[in-house]
């Protein structure tokens, strides 16, 4: 079973929106540590965007280029991890990844490395 699956990428212009989705598995739906992650064109390594422990009220962490535009949000009961992402700019382009771990202290969005499970990533892109 694919661990986990993101969808709702598109193409929009800048100032626009788009709210990413991405569905857990069975075993990935107990992991507590989740996060987005994204990869823009010809970057070397994933930048950690938003980070959540869903155990944990009012846990969520983002990296300063998004706070106050994108929020991250879950569903334990539908199994679904969100990031809604507002007032887009073209330095968001960006494949987009969730990733889950289940710890005790959750990894950092300096540390893709700790997340075990991943999906396969959704292409936002945004014009100016």
């Amino acid at each position: 079973q694919v661990p986990l699956v993101e969808s709702g990428g598109g193409s929009v212009m800048t100032g626009g929106s788009l709210t990413l989705s991405c569905q857990a598995s069975q075993e990935t739906a107990n992991h507590n540590c989740v996060a987005w992650f994204r990869q823009a064109p010809g970057a070397k390594r994933r930048e950690g965007v938003a980070r959540l422990n869903t155990g944990t009220l009012n846990s969520a962490e983002y990296i300063g280029s998004v706070k106050d535009r994108f929020t991250i949000s879950h569903d334990a009961p539908k199994k679904m991890l969100y990031l809604q992402m507002t007032n887009l700019k073209p330095e968001d382009t960006a494949m987009y990844f969730c990733a889950a771990v289940r710890r005790w202290i959750c990894p950092t969005l300096s540390a893709p490395w700790d997340f075990t499970d991943w999906g396969q990533g959704t292409q936002v892109t945004v014009s100016s």
